[in-house]
């Protein structure tokens, strides 16, 4: 049976916290896993084992060991593919964060799919007995950093911190035309296209807030290179919101169907990472291909 251990320091400014709101509000550990923890006594501080509802302090000493049976898939069952060598940005025990190609799809849909990056990232850790595990993911025509687990115990925490905008990412795009505000919020409801299943639209069906920061860092030849920021994450969204600005994205095969680029020239640039459990910040850049600098 496998296991996963982590080795902390208590840090809070807050007085008499209990150990359950301190892995709960600071370590974001899902309830169902506290309790599995608690049953088990396979939290301690300062090496002995205290009650949940007991207070923990600044500096105290935190063992916590996950197993398998934590885990409704301890394994996500992906099958390895060799067929291309992952781009590595970064890698602790925990964590892969990997420059994407563009054109490939991120994660694999129907069983025995294989030709993604998870298929490849599988392989890679595959060597040294760990498995991948989907946290996130980038359209198949979007290039750039993206994270990847190498065990479960990380999964929930980092689907948490992206989901609430703790990771923070941020996008490299080239869209047509030129911006009459150079910086802005676009605040404009996503919801699925009727008439295209693949499609995303402004006030589509069942539309869900969405809002997206914009600056122009560059123009040329009647076209922008913008600094994109999510502050919420649906589908597609970047590439509708710039296509409702009258400026889509320069490639983008569902959006802009009649650009003459070969690829979307949609990257994912600058990823601001938190460690699960350690809490610790790393900030990656992911180097644009040659067809983006070349624009």
């Amino acid at each position: 049976m496998k296991k996963w251990g982590y080795d902390l320091k208590v840090s809070t400014n807050i007085k008499n916290l209990s150990l359950r709101e301190y892995l709960s509000k600071h370590l974001l550990i899902p309830k169902h896993l506290i309790f599995s923890l608690r049953k088990d006594h396979r939290v301690t501080v300062n090496n002995k084992y205290i009650p949940m509802n007991f207070t923990v302090k600044d500096g105290d000493q935190l063992r916590i060991v996950f197993i398998e049976s934590d885990f409704h898939l301890p394994v996500q069952n992906i099958l390895p593919d060799n067929h291309k060598i992952i781009n590595i940005l970064f890698e602790n025990e925990d964590i892969l964060v990997v420059n994407k190609m563009a054109g490939i799809k991120t994660h694999p849909n129907q069983p025995n799919e294989s030709g993604t990056l998870l298929n490849f990232c599988e392989n890679y850790l595959n060597k040294e007995n760990k498995h991948a595990y989907m946290i996130h993911r980038l359209d198949q025509e979007t290039s750039g950093a993206i994270i990847v687990g190498k065990n479960p115990a990380v999964v929930p925490i980092l689907v948490r911190l992206i989901k609430d905008k703790i990771i923070h990412r941020t996008y490299l795009t080239w869209v047509e035309g030129i911006f009459q505000n150079k910086s802005d919020n676009i605040n404009l409801p996503i919801g699925f296209d009727q008439n295209d299943k693949r499609k995303r639209k402004i006030n589509g069906t069942s539309s869900q807030k969405a809002l997206t920061r914009y600056e122009v860092l560059k123009e040329r030849n009647n076209c922008s290179l913008v600094e994109v920021q999510l502050q919420t994450g649906r589908t597609h969204q970047i590439r509708v919101h710039m296509k409702a600005m009258n400026h889509p994205i320069i490639g983008d095969p569902l959006y802009n169907p009649e650009s003459i680029s070969p690829k979307m020239l949609l990257h994912s640039w600058k990823l601001k990472l938190i460690f699960p459990y350690y809490m610790i910040t790393k900030v990656l850049e992911s180097p644009v291909n040659d067809y983006f600098k070349n624009m």
